[in-house]
């Protein structure tokens, strides 16, 4: 097998974009071009279906897309024993919220960048709700994520801080505002417009809470990402549920208010995950045992 038809394939089906495939992968597009048709023809079948506007993987290319990351993993792998040295280097991508990419990364990794100078690094930011799938299915090597209620078996985590979720309204009075959150009644929540996130484990928590106080909650607006709870609430859109860890580094905090409401919400545990077989790669373990759990 060429190891570089196989370099393209990956780039291809992770971009779904000859051009930006090719610059990537320092080829030109046709090049790149003439690698899928070799790499098809080799395989008698086709890889993706194209035309001049789209790229999309086919059935057969869903399930070489898995084998064709599986080799080349191991390839690096092989070459990283076979040349016996001490010195690790390679890439390793990690996903995190764009709040935890300031608030904690810096600090975890600079240790890392010490020990181990020929680690790149590559960081993605979005939904933290996103974390583990995108871990689970091979788009990034690690996350920081909120630990799930029950971790996937695949999954080794890692646990880095411990942040409560909060109720979080605007500073402004309103006249939806529960009068005595601290002793919350249904009657008191009923009209209060509420932001929350899309999916991921505070939408839990939240739903979690407005069913047994046996109120459905009046959703104002669902959103990706914790960040634009705080601004929207800011706004005076309604009350969001966040983790505290969110609120602090916000630079709308001074906007909002945490309302002390009875029953508090559970503590979000956030940490590092990665997928158990991936702690084999030598630079991945390098990365996650220097990382000390809090």
């Amino acid at each position: 097998m060429d190891f570089r038809l196989l370099k393209h394939f990956v780039v291809l089906s992770d971009t779904l974009h000859f051009g930006r495939a090719s610059e990537l992968c320092h080829v030109s597009p046709s090049t790149l071009s003439r690698s899928i048709q070799q790499l098809e023809s080799e395989l008698s079948t086709l890889l993706f279906e194209r035309d001049n506007r789209h790229v999309t993987l086919t059935a057969h290319g869903l399930g070489f897309q898995h084998y064709a990351r599986e080799t080349l993993e191991q390839w690096e792998m092989t070459k990283r024993r076979l040349a016996n040295t001490a010195q690790l280097s390679g890439e390793i991508s990690i996903y995190c919220s764009v709040t935890a990419s300031y608030s904690f990364l810096y600090e975890l990794l600079s240790d890392v960048r010490t020990r181990h100078p020929g680690i790149e690094l590559k960081l993605h930011t979005g939904d933290p709700a996103d974390a583990m799938k995108r871990v689970m299915e091979g788009d990034d090597d690690m996350a920081i994520t909120p630990r799930p209620r029950i971790p996937p078996n695949a999954l080794a985590f890692k646990s880095l801080t411990r942040s409560p979720l909060v109720f979080i309204a605007p500073t402004e009075p309103c006249e939806w505002l529960p009068a005595s959150p601290e002793s919350s009644t249904a009657g008191q929540w009923q009209q209060v417009p509420m932001i929350l996130s899309e999916a991921g484990l505070s939408r839990e928590h939240a739903n979690t809470w407005f069913k047994a106080l046996g109120v459905s909650p009046r959703i104002y607006a669902q959103v990706a990402g914790h960040e634009a709870i705080v601004s929207m609430v800011g706004l005076s859109f309604g009350v969001g549920v966040v983790p505290k860890i969110v609120l602090d580094n916000s630079p709308l905090a001074n906007r909002v208010r945490v309302l002390n409401v009875k029953p508090e919400l559970p503590h979000y545990d956030v940490g590092l995950c990665v997928l158990n077989r991936r702690l084999k790669n030598p630079i991945i373990d390098a990365l996650w045992t220097a990382i000390s759990e809090r």
